[in-house]
């Protein structure tokens, strides 16, 4: 899908994405806190969408967030009010970010190199905006490790692609290797289809 289809599907659907939050909280809830509980420092927050992953910063914290989708950044700041969370929302597209080099100390994402048409490209520019000494922290989705599920995956992929933009059988850690990115850390669970990545900034690699 392009961005301007992304951002489409987007806003028919970002009114009743919360109403599917308490899977997500379910399933992949403990590997957001895991990953974003204890950052710290100025965070910037990609394809924040309705912002889900803003219950498990540590508050406070000086947040940036950023979606391709102004409906889906409406219902973000509802979010912030209800949690009571300072933040600056804008409207941007990942793959070219309108902010200088080493503009953020942590850089977060959840569940979104999926859906860029460019993931390749959305975290380089992740990884330019990070300062240095910062930290670029993933929660990301894949093909499961399990081969009935993965099976049902691969069955359904084109249909679930054409419906949502999600390419659910992609393989994250194949595509944080083709950006380049230095990987510090990485898990996978939930049958090998979450995969979370802690990394830093690799200016110096020859891409």
């Amino acid at each position: 899908m392009s961005v301007s289809e992304i951002e489409e599907w987007y806003a028919e659907y970002a009114d009743r994405m919360h109403r599917f939050e308490w899977v997500d909280r379910l399933f992949i809830g403990r590997y957001r806190q895991a990953q974003f509980g204890d950052v710290d420092g100025r965070l910037f927050d990609v394809a924040c969408g309705i912002g889900t992953n803003f219950r498990y910063l540590p508050d406070p914290v000086e947040l940036v967030g950023i979606d391709i989708s102004p409906d889906m950044l409406v219902n973000a700041e509802k979010r912030l009010a209800k949690l009571g969370m300072d933040g600056t929302l804008r409207e941007m597209n990942a793959q070219n970010l309108e902010f200088p080099d080493n503009s953020f100390d942590t850089v977060i994402s959840a569940l979104s190199t999926c859906t860029f048409p460019d993931p390749i490209a959305a975290l380089r520019e992740m990884e330019r905006v990070c300062k240095p000494d910062g930290t670029i922290r993933l929660v990301e989705h894949g093909r499961s490790d399990v081969g009935a599920i993965a099976r049902f995956q691969e069955w359904r992929a084109d249909a679930h692609y054409a419906k949502s933009g999600c390419r659910w059988t992609q393989e994250p850690s194949e595509v944080v290797k083709a950006a380049g990115l230095s990987v510090r850390k990485t898990t996978t669970g939930l049958f090998g289809t979450i995969t979370t990545f802690e990394m830093t900034p690799d200016r110096g690699v020859e891409r």
